[in-house]
């Protein structure tokens, strides 16, 4: 009752798009991303219609008090470059959401919608916001049903919308998986934590089948919000161009 309170007020607010809206699916196909992401997705970005799954969390969803190391960094980068460009997000799910480390990402908070506690009906509320929203993240409820999952994305592709599930989510077009997370900074017990250098595996169908590997900061040196490569699978870099 509490997240479809809270659609309904965002609805009234007009921070949801009418799903009637004719531009709903014409309009930039593929969402921004920070560059150093792009290259572990088709289109070197987010693709309208699509399902990105992110964040690396096990099976039965998010640890209590927060996420893995560096996934939801992750998922703030992942959508930050979209939102900063004009970009409607909703995230749900996420009670110990942080305001200032997504400012900090770059995420535009005037563009944003929160649904903390969906409650037993978050697949409804999802599918509301997937109607009006342009990029979609939900921290995954444990296992998710096949059938509540492939109904979701096919509304995704409809609507022209992005779905960002957090956590695990079987047949996603991309699955964006942190497999190593270190921080730098400290020495021999002392000092001070600087920058965390994160390993990010894209696996996924279609033109994304081939899997592709990227090294990154997030955050940079004094903890700035960049996403800077440390190093590129060679599976990941982009082909240069035959010579004509």
């Amino acid at each position: 009752m509490a997240g479809q309170a809270t659609l309904r007020s965002a609805t009234v607010a007009g921070l949801v798009r009418p799903a009637s809206d004719p531009d709903v699916t014409g309009r930039h196909r593929v969402l921004p991303v920070a560059s150093p992401l792009g290259v572990l997705l088709p289109g070197g970005g987010l693709r309208r219609g699509t399902t990105v799954a992110a964040g690396g969390v096990p099976e039965g969803g998010l640890p209590a008090g927060g996420a893995l190391g560096g996934s939801s960094a992750l998922v703030l980068a992942l959508i930050a470059e979209a939102s900063r460009t004009g970009a409607w997000c909703a995230l749900v799910g996420i009670p110990t959401f942080g305001a200032v480390a997504a400012a900090d990402a770059g995420i535009a908070l005037d563009r944003v919608a929160l649904v903390p506690n969906p409650g037993p009906e978050w697949a409804a509320v999802v599918a509301a916001l997937i109607d009006g929203i342009d990029v979609v993240v939900i921290a995954v409820p444990g296992a998710v049903p096949a059938s509540i999952a492939s109904r979701l994305a096919a509304r995704a592709r409809q609507r022209g919308s992005v779905l960002v599930p957090y956590g695990r989510w079987d047949g996603a077009d991309v699955t964006l998986q942190v497999v190593r997370s270190d921080w730098e900074g400290l020495d021999a017990g002392r000092g001070r934590l600087r920058q965390r250098r994160v390993t990010v595996v894209a696996r996924g169908r279609g033109a994304a089948a081939r899997p592709k590997e990227i090294t990154v900061w997030l955050p940079g040196p004094d903890g700035q919000p960049v996403v800077a490569v440390v190093d590129v699978d060679p599976a990941a870099r982009p082909r240069a161009a035959a010579p004509r």
